[in-house]
């Protein structure tokens, strides 16, 4: 691939001009907004010039809403080789192009499951998509050169491919992006007027399942209005669980023994199913989920605390799996979790005290 035309230059689109004109790739921005353009050719992401002649690949990086319309004038246009959409639904952008009778051998839908709270070309990075999935969904018709071309698309993203189903990439999106979006906004919703005094002690709990309600509404309202029933079939899953669960803490108010018996229990079979669903959520490098042990160690908000504690544990000779921080409310302080293999939870702690650190069981 030696030239791209990046049409939409968003976070997703911007980002993915980005990591091509940083592997050599001239680049070609187009926006209806010529200002957004302007930003992103001016961050590196390529120029807001037109192409001259016919590009290898267009890449479409625009709402769902608009993904059929805006590849139906480039394809009649015949601006590339070849085409791709970046959208976060397949399913309906394809019968929508099916309908209006074009030849989709130069196409394939795709989708690259990675992204931020922040929209715009400002919140865009060249490695925004390293080591993430990226969906493909190829038709029995679609160009073995186009495949070759979003291949070459994902390889140079540093991305990993996935061919998947269109109509199945939908269910799957709705089940790990869009029900959890919305189930996270409302329980965000339920802060939006809480006493100041419950909302001091938030922790690192709310603070986790609340982080994605942060999200722009209007790109989620385009990317719902795609996928509806989908994600109204989850939710509708899970209205009945909440009803469950609901019927099973009143049952705990109760004065008869038996009843709060029967609500523990609705209780634990609740939470036992989360255990069980969790553990299937992919670990480290994809793999299955491991079981972790945290050192907690008491860090000051100053410059340099981390990198001082990493190094620290460096030295150590043990491998940080991951990392947490929670803050401490009205402190310039923090406990920071350090996640390790359990068998080097002692030595790591151990470690950390001998150079002064303050760890936390």
């Amino acid at each position: 691939m030696r030239t791209a035309v990046v049409i939409g230059t968003g976070l997703i689109g911007t980002s993915a001009a980005l990591a091509l004109a940083g592997r050599g790739v001239t680049v070609h921005l187009v926006d209806h907004d010529p200002a957004q353009a302007r930003t992103a050719a001016a961050l590196g992401a390529g120029t807001d010039e037109p192409a001259e002649g016919v590009v290898d690949l267009a890449i479409v990086a625009v709402p769902p809403a608009y993904v059929a319309g805006t590849l139906a004038d480039a394809m009649r246009r015949g601006i590339a080789r070849g085409y791709l959409d970046v959208a976060s639904v397949k399913g309906g952008p394809r019968r929508e192009l099916e309908a209006l009778g074009l030849d989709l051998t130069a196409y394939i839908g795709t989708h690259p499951m990675s992204g931020r709270e922040r929209s715009g070309p400002l919140a865009a990075t060249a490695d925004l998509f390293e080591g993430r999935p990226w969906v493909l969904t190829p038709t029995r018709d679609a160009d073995t050169e186009v495949l070759n071309q979003a291949l070459e698309l994902v390889a140079l993203c540093r991305a990993v491919p996935v061919v998947m189903d269109a109509d199945a990439h939908d269910r799957a999106v709705a089940l790990v992006s869009h029900m959890p979006h919305l189930v996270s906004g409302l329980v965000a919703a339920r802060l939006e007027h809480a006493e100041e005094s419950a909302v001091r002690l938030c922790g690192q709990g709310i603070r986790d399942v609340t982080r994605i309600a942060g999200s722009d509404p209007g790109m989620w309202i385009d990317i719902l209005s795609a996928n509806p029933g989908p994600v109204a079939d989850l939710l509708t899953e899970v209205a009945g669980d909440l009803e469950e669960t609901v019927r099973a803490l009143r049952s705990l108010e109760s004065a008869d023994l038996d009843k709060r018996r029967d609500g523990a229990a609705g209780i634990e079979t609740v939470l036992r199913r989360g255990n069980a669903g969790q553990v299937r959520v992919p670990g480290k490098h994809g793999s299955a989920p491991k079981a972790y042990e945290a050192v907690v160690v008491m860090i000051s908000d100053q410059p340099g605390e981390l990198a001082r504690i990493f190094a620290d544990a460096g030295r150590a000779g043990v491998n940080i799996e991951d990392v947490r921080i929670e803050h401490a409310t009205g402190q310039q302080a923090g406990l920071v979790q350090l996640m390790v293999e359990p068998a080097a939870a002692p030595a790591l702690g151990a470690a950390l005290r001998e150079r002064g650190w303050s760890i936390r069981q």
